[in-house]
Formats: C-alpha cells, structure tokens, sequence
C-alpha cells in the first residue's frame, strides 16, 4: 500500500513540474529574443533559434500532409474507448457502472480537447508558413498535443485490460514507434516553429502524468473496496 502511495506521488510531482515547466516555457516564448520575423512580421520568441532551425529543415508538405492524415489515428484511439464507454452505460444502465479509468479517460480528453481550443483561441505563435493562404496558430502544435496525450493511453488501457502479452508488446512498440515518428515529422516538416514543438512535449507529458495519478487513485480505492467486501 504504501509502495503504491508513493508511486502515485511520485507521478503527481513529475506530472506537476512538467506542467510548471510548459507555463514557464509559454512565458518564455513570450519575452526571451522575441523578433517581428513570423508570417506578416508577427512576433516570435527564441527568433534566432527558430529561424535557423526552420532554415535547416525547410518546409516538406508532402511530410505535414502525411502527419496531418495520421493525426486520425489518436482520434480513432480516442472514438474507440468513447465507444467502450457508451456500450457500458448502455448495458448497465448508469454512468457510476462504467468502468472507472474508463471515465477518467473520457475527462482527461475532455480537458486536453479543451487545452487545444484555448490555445486556439490565445495564439502564442503563427506558424512560419500559410496554410492554404491563412495564418493559423502555431503553439504548442496541437498535432504532437494530441498524439503524445492519447498514444500512451492507448498503452496504459491494452495493458490494463489484455493479458496476452504479445498483443501488449506489439501495441506498445506500435505506439511508441507512431509517437516519435509524428513527433519528428511535425518538427521537420517545416509547418511549426521548434519551441511549439517543445511546448506540446511539455504540456502532453504532464497531462499524462496528471491523468496516470487519478487512474492510480481510483485503482487503490477499487482494490480497497474489493478487499473490504471480501
């Protein structure tokens, strides 16, 4: 019990510094070597850097058309337990009767939903080039959001509810795989700038964290309220 306290600490700490870490980042952004060197001379921070990493990579749309298709594929992670979920409401006729770390996962979409459209609504950074002729927001990239929050759950639910642990590994090297390829794809691919790579590495790794401890919570109460029935 207590091996299991302090895990749950210990990922609250990590969850809670790397969300303090991604605060301080967005500060930074906003008053470190800040230049008018964006799209229609709009401000970006850490310019030189950014600039000379945009330069290095350039800009390979046939790369960001690739990732932006394969973006579906967290989506349909995140449809797939969404439909777990309604099945069991369905089936057992009350929100309380779905599975635990099934609705915490619902919340935790919710929230990382929401953090995307806040950051839609406040632009911290254009991205270096128009899409389709339009300015669109840039930071944190929304892309390396969606898939660093939802691939590890993909992990954390298959290991939770499937024993053959074959299945296990190849979801697992299946993730991790996906995850780095998006990643690095987004960050070369010319259509951000790198600190909003950075910045979607920060917050969705805290995110993680914060949803990993409630899981961990719910997990010792259940255990303690099976034990107690026993």
């Amino acid at each position: 019990m207590k091996e299991n306290v302090k895990e749950y600490k210990g990922v609250l700490l990590v969850g809670s510094m790397l969300i303090i870490l991604f605060v301080a980042w967005t500060v930074l952004i906003q008053i470190v070597d800040v230049q008018p060197l964006g799209q229609n001379k709009t401000n970006i921070g850490f310019a030189t850097f950014n600039c000379w990493f945009h330069k290095l990579t350039g800009v390979h749309m046939t790369i960001y058309t690739i990732t932006d298709w394969l973006g579906l594929v967290p989506i349909f992670v995140c449809m797939v337990f969404g439909g777990i979920g309604f099945v069991q409401l369905i089936k057992r006729r009350s929100l309380f009767k779905v599975d635990y770390d099934i609705i915490i996962l619902g919340i935790y979409y919710i929230i990382v939903i929401l953090g995307y459209l806040i950051f839609e609504m406040i632009p911290i950074n254009y991205r270096p080039i128009l899409i389709n002729g339009i300015m669109e927001t840039s930071y944190p990239s929304s892309t390396t959001l969606l898939v660093l929050c939802v691939m590890p759950t993909l992990i954390e639910q298959v290991n939770r509810r499937i024993d053959n642990e074959i299945v296990k590994r190849i979801v697992q090297f299946f993730s991790i795989v996906f995850s780095v390829f998006m990643v690095i794809g987004r960050m070369i691919c010319g259509v951000h700038w790198f600190m909003d790579i950075v910045g979607g590495i920060l917050l969705s790794a805290g995110l993680f964290c914060l949803y990993k401890v409630f899981v961990l919570i719910f997990n010792k109460e259940n255990i303690h309220d099976k034990s107690a029935k026993e």
